[in-house]
């Protein structure tokens, strides 16, 4: 009787905490549970019950606790809670919490997941993605860009102008196309075959003088730069970081200080400007430079403040001593991106983005926008590179033989393939999803550092995977190598807009763990209004929100009271298992800021780990929303599968680390315990689905389709050649290949045709001689074996071709 009633006293809190019920239902639960014992069972257990029900009427109950326990609990919280700076506050008001805040719950909410539907592009985007962007790729052949011109070729650059390429987010009213998010990205997805062409059309529309334009400059101010940039007669760039100021954006050390100066014998009141910037792209050729600078009114000629702090301007390329036009050399690929100098440069007020009104709002104009641009432009890209990568690797790995057979029937290489499937396919959703996020009003601030930094990621490890299955054919530069200068490149991603380190470590959870909570930033705000009573209302539904995931953590982990999801039988157990790592997620990112305190900050392991616990759950829940409602293809299932599998395994793995590391050994147990009590639920895909997966994307599948959809995947309007367009061609015809190949190598094999046949060509003749083959199946296979062999070809160049002082070439072979 005892046993049986401690297990409905457990079993009734289990209940209360998963539901959040609060107090009364828990005093309720053990004072009844304990009167029953106190009368049919055991002593100690009605004790123990009644005193429980007891402290916890004390301590949750407002009459009893706001006298006596939430002033101690108050005072300890002043002494422990990190302190927010201005700057830190800023960012962390910028933009929205949307889904990600979901997830911080532990209790996540479907409904506010799935009632923004993804409606796809109007037909005037879809248009433009079919034509424009189809004959801008057209125009790009990577040699030619990187290594031939260094630049894009100047009939591309007319072309992007005159298309309006660069003012995708200008109002009509002022010339541009007035795109949505989703057809941002889905354009430089389509142009990022060529990442010099992608940086080149995505920069001026993500952050930089456009959008800060759109969003907070004056009417005189739009009204000259937005017809200008819409039509490329003005070309911006963005002058932000420096060599003391990287990812540390707020250090800035250029100084803008309010001066008066007699300009055409008047006196002015403006800026005088000094500053060193560099990685500034578009810059070599920029005709209107934005610049974000210190601003300093020493002389009180504005007000009495002397620090105004971050401003922003427009700054016209010509203006006097202002030094621009020189190039770095970006690893990889060659995009104009250079340094900015100026001293001593004069500029009138109303250059301030925004007018003087402005002046001191730079930071928070900045976050504002890099939220929105920082989920579109390199995740798009990355996006756009996997598949390309997908269908190039896919199709390669499937035309080249070796052993007699496809090396795309090679277990060893259908490991690759199966990741580069997934993560494409992974990031295709996210960057779908979170744009159309975008479309609905939302400023994604976090789930833009958790696209940037993971889809990056995964951009490097799908190229990696894609030359690794290449072999020979992309470690070779030259024309035909339609992947080397990419993969070399790869590293711009990781680098720019927010370093991944830093991003990962710092951003993701470390501004999340505010912003996202459903309660910190009310009890930190509590704090600093010195608000009691505000502190006690966030702080007990805080502690019940503690409880919540417990009681959801433990019952979910053993297979119990599983998430109610709104998702078919194909994928509805990955959605619980989303919600379950939810939950376990919530109690971890509490444990970790009551452990650590302010010195969570610090530990940049542990908030990276809770991080990437975040990271997946999110991509998940855009590939589980993607899913839901789009038409799935044949074969999309197992895809889904395996990119889902893979995501929570990741998820379970970085929740395995961080309680392995977690400093105090005892609380990582106990939440050890609630969070994995039967130990790692989630394995790596299994080997079946790999092989599927695999041949999927190497041959002409549904899949593949579906996967190539938003690139250049159709034969060039312009004078290049599309090598996804090619391989396309050899998968449809990959069938009647693949048996004529057996059918001549089964004869060579039987001595049927002449030993000294090595080559495909003197075999297909051989066979055709001895009437192996028809006249129509040799035609056939010598057009198939010539494209095949153009395919898998790779450059030579002259001996001294790479030198470019050609007079200091040595002559190996001089006499």
């Amino acid at each position: 009787m005892t046993l049986i009633l401690f297990l409905i006293a457990v079993a009734g809190l289990l209940v209360v905490m998963r539901r959040e019920a609060g107090a009364k239902p828990a005093i309720a639960v053990m004072a009844g549970v304990g009167v029953v014992s106190w009368v049919l069972a055991s002593g100690w257990l009605a004790f123990v019950l009644l005193v429980g029900a007891a402290i916890t009427a004390a301590a949750g109950l407002p009459g009893f606790r706001q006298g006596w326990l939430t002033p101690r609990i108050f005072a300890a919280f002043k002494k422990v809670a990190p302190k927010v700076s201005d700057t830190e506050k800023v960012a962390l008001e910028a933009g929205s919490v949307g889904w990600d805040g979901e997830l911080f719950t532990g209790r996540p909410d479907w409904h506010n997941l799935l009632v923004n539907r993804n409606t796809g592009l109007t037909e005037e985007e879809q248009a433009f993605l079919d034509n424009q962007c189809a004959k801008a790729a057209g125009m790009c052949n990577a040699w030619d860009i990187a290594v031939e011109r260094a630049d894009l070729p100047p009939e591309l650059w007319d072309y992007l102008k005159k298309e309006k390429f660069f003012g995708m987010i200008i109002p009509k009213e002022y010339g541009g196309l007035e795109f949505s998010a989703k057809a941002q990205s889905a354009v430089l997805q389509k142009l990022s075959m060529n990442e010099a062409l992608m940086v080149s059309v995505g920069v001026p529309n993500s952050l930089g003088p456009g959008e800060l334009l759109l969003k907070y400059g004056t009417d005189e101010q739009k009204k000259h730069y937005l017809p200008r940039l819409a039509d490329g007669r003005d070309i911006p760039c963005f002058g932000l970081t420096g060599p003391r100021a990287g990812s540390d954006a707020t250090s800035l050390p250029d100084t803008g200080i309010v001066v008066k100066r007699k300009v055409d014998g008047k006196e002015v009141i403006g800026l005088e400007l000094n500053f060193e910037k560099r990685w500034i792209t578009l810059a070599p050729i920029a005709t209107v430079v934005g610049l974000a600078f210190r601003m300093f009114d020493p002389d009180g000629l504005l007000g009495d403040k002397k620090d105004l702090g971050i401003t922003c301007a427009l700054i016209p390329r010509d203006t006097k001593g202002m030094e621009i036009g020189r190039r770095h050399c970006p690893i990889g690929s060659p995009f104009l991106n250079g340094p900015i100098k100026g001293k001593d440069v004069f500029i009138p007020l109303d250059y301030i983005i925004g007018g003087p009104d402005m002046a001191g709002e730079g930071w928070r104009m900045l976050v504002e926008c890099l939220s929105v641009g920082r989920c579109i432009t390199l995740p798009s890209g990355a996006a756009g590179a996997a598949a390309y990568a997908a269908g190039t690797a896919g199709g390669f790995t499937r035309i080249r033989r070796q052993f007699n057979t496809p090396v795309a029937d090679m277990e060893g290489v259908q490991e690759p393939l199966a990741r580069i499937a997934a993560q494409t396919y992974i990031a295709q959703a996210a960057v779908s999803q979170t744009a159309n996020m975008v479309d609905k009003g939302e400023k994604p601030a976090v789930p833009s550092a958790i696209l940037k930094y993971h889809l990056t990621e995964m951009q490097r490890a799908v190229l990696t995977d894609a030359m690794d299955v290449h072999g020979g054919k992309t470690v070779t530069l030259g024309p035909k190598n339609y992947l080397g200068i990419g993969y070399s490149g790869a590293a711009v991603s990781i680098t720019v807009e927010g370093a991944n380190i830093m991003t990962r470590s710092l951003m993701i959870f470390g501004q999340g763990a505010i912003r996202c909570h459903p309660y910190v930033l009310k009890e930190l705000d509590a704090k600093d209004r010195d608000d009691i009573k505000a502190f006690d209302q966030a702080f007990f539904s805080h502690a019940g929100l503690i409880f919540g995931n417990a009681g959801r953590a433990l019952t979910q982990a053993l297979g119990l009271g599983r998430a109610d999801v709104p998702f078919d039988s194909a994928s509805s157990r990955y959605a619980q298992g989303v919600a379950r790592f939810s939950a376990a997620f919530g109690l971890c990112a509490d444990a970790a800021m009551v452990t650590l305190g302010s010195e969570l900050k610090m530990r940049e392991l542990i908030s990276a780990r809770l991080g990437d616990i975040l990271s997946n759950l999110y991509l998940a829940s855009m590939v589980l929303k993607h899913w839901h409602e789009t038409q799935p293809a044949q074969g999309e299932k197992e895809l889904m599968e395996y990119s889902l599998g893979l995501l929570l395994y990741r998820a379970e793995q970085a929740l395995d680390d961080f309680l392995h590391n977690l400093p105090n050994r005892w609380v990582a147990g106990t939440l050890r315990a609630i969070t994995m009590p039967l130990g790692r639920r989630w394995d790596k895909p299994h080997d079946d689905r790999t092989r599927a997966l695999a041949r999927a994307v190497s041959t002409d599948t549904p899949i593949r389709s579906k996967l190539l959809a938003n690139i250049w995947h159709s034969h060039s309007d312009g004078p290049e050649e599309n090598p996804v367009a090619r391989y396309n061609d050899l998968l449809k015809d990959y069938d009647k290949a693949e048996k004529l190949y057996r059918k001549v190598n089964k004869a060579y094999a039987k001595g049927e045709l002449p030993t000294t046949a090595l080559h495909p060509e003197e075999r297909f003749e051989a066979a055709l001689k001895a009437d192996i083959l028809s006249k129509e199946e040799a035609d056939f296979m010598r057009t198939y074996e010539a494209n095949v062999l153009d395919m898998i070809s790779v450059d030579d160049f002259e001996f001294d071709a790479f030198a470019q002082k050609k007079d200091s070439v040595i002559n190996h072979n001089a006499a």
